[in-house]
């Protein structure tokens, strides 16, 4: 379970639908949440998740802790479109394992995704298909 430091939290005005309350969005500018894990036994706090966004809100950097430390991390970059356009994933050494490229549909949903490995050779193509089935 996450717990945030309430200075870290800003929350925007839920927005009402008539009787219907919705729920309050985190504004992400400028935000860091770290996630913690707490021994039932001794009571002491691990960090185990931190995740930043940069100042327009988007996810700039992931890193995954356990006991011995840093565990992976993983990086975001964004095109002049505001989309994702390439994830670089490190190790527990901060050594590039793999880097994920993206390219979008005229819909903006993801098109194909591929995966290089450190030295630029391609390991994998990932493509989407959307099907919609009218109700």
């Amino acid at each position: 379970m996450a717990v945030l430091s309430a200075a870290l939290l800003i929350l925007a005005a839920p927005a009402r639908a008539g009787a219907q309350e919705t729920t309050p969005k985190i504004n992400k500018k400028n935000l860091v949440i770290k996630e913690w894990n707490r021994d039932a036994k001794s009571n002491a706090q691990v960090l185990d998740h931190v995740t930043t966004f940069n100042s327009d809100g988007k996810k700039v950097e992931e890193i995954e802790y356990n006991s011995d430390g840093q565990k992976w991390r993983k990086r975001y970059e964004y095109g002049p479109d505001g989309k994702m356009s390439r994830e670089l994933v490190y190790d527990e050494r901060n050594r590039l394992v793999n880097i994920k490229k993206f390219e979008f549909n005229e819909f903006g949903r993801k098109r194909i995704q591929t995966t290089y490995d450190a030295k630029g050779r391609l390991l994998t193509i990932k493509t989407y298909e959307y099907i919609a089935e009218d109700a």
